[in-house]
């Protein structure tokens, strides 16, 4: 997959913008880095979107910024030269995407049905978007339509949000979801952009779905370890199950027979994406472990941040 559609994925979120004022671009680009989506879809809907979209190109470099509604050759010549990475459009034309493709542009044409798809195919593409999402079938469509078309994967638009975009991401055949449900023209044009970053938040967290998996206490022996357990099944009546090199009390107490990771102990934190949240916590500033992470059939399944948590490690897990 092209470099560009894989950080993108990685994201997971693409917020698609309609700039009517070119001086909120910059600001409400910070706003997004800030909430931990460092890309955007600008639309060619607007007479500001070229001029935008170089703002954010060169004043946000961070920022995977694209354009959206691109409808001819020349507003993907435009898109482009103003610093696009990539380039969106509604439906699909054959006369455009041969254009970009000609010219090496990154394109993901619109697509609703199978004949669409097969034009994709034809032209040489294997990302595509899909569009307008929830009103042409939603996801029981995109399932139904990458039966037959195995290499074919989708960036759905239209109609998404915090609610139904689990729904969409958790299918292996969707890179990430287009929306605008964070960056509203309202909001944009009122310069809230405190209220987009926190937005941005919102939906990230909604995406990844942190929740603590379980805490482990290191102690110093075997003895220790049972007799902390007993404890925490006196008070509480937590279950108690013994394994190889820990004591459970409950699923979410796990009780070391020796010293481990951590001071203290660690904390594991499962997620919906581990790939994204290990995008995302970089992104934030923090640090994973390259020497501790788990793979299995070629997926990161738990990988350890570094940095000491209050006496306690740290530790990714794949929901």
């Amino acid at each position: 997959m092209n470099e560009v559609l894989e950080k993108l994925s990685a994201i997971g979120i693409v917020p698609v913008i309609k700039i009517d004022d070119v001086e909120k671009a910059v600001p409400l680009a910070r706003a997004l880095v800030a909430g931990g989506i460092p890309c955007a879809e600008v639309t060619f809907r607007t007479e500001q979107a070229e001029e935008a979209i170089r703002r954010m190109a060169k004043e946000v470099p961070e920022m995977i910024v694209g354009a959206g509604t691109v409808l001819t050759p020349e507003q993907a010549d435009r898109a482009i030269a103003a610093g696009s990475k990539f380039l969106v459009s509604p439906g699909l034309n054959p006369k455009v995407v041969k254009h970009c493709i000609d010219k090496g542009y990154l394109i993901t044409p619109g697509t609703s049905n199978p004949s669409d798809v097969e034009v994709a195919i034809e032209l040489g593409l294997d990302v595509v978007k899909f569009f307008p999402a929830e009103a042409a079938g939603g996801i029981k469509m995109i399932k139904s339509m990458a039966a037959p078309y195995t290499k074919m994967r989708f960036m759905p638009t239209g109609g998404i949000n915090a609610n139904n975009l689990n729904d969409y991401l958790s299918f292996n055949k969707i890179i990430c979801c287009g929306g605008s449900w964070m960056v509203k023209e309202d909001l944009i044009n009122a310069g809230e952009f405190d209220k987009i970053t926190e937005l941005c938040k919102e939906a990230v967290a909604a995406m990844l779905g942190f929740e603590v998996a379980h805490v482990g206490i290191n102690t110093d022996d075997e003895n220790a370890a049972k007799k902390l357990a007993t404890e925490f099944n006196k008070l509480f009546n937590f279950p108690i199950k013994d394994g190889n090199s820990a004591v459970f009390a409950s699923s979410g107490i796990e009780i070391r027979k020796q010293m481990f990771r951590g001071k203290n102990g660690h904390i594991a934190i499962k997620t919906n994406y581990i790939d994204r949240a290990v995008r995302y916590i970089e992104a934030m500033g923090g640090t994973i472990d390259e020497q501790d992470k788990v793979i299995k059939n070629g997926k990161l399944t738990a990988c350890y941040l570094k940095g000491d948590f209050g006496g306690f490690d740290v530790h990714l897990v794949q929901k």
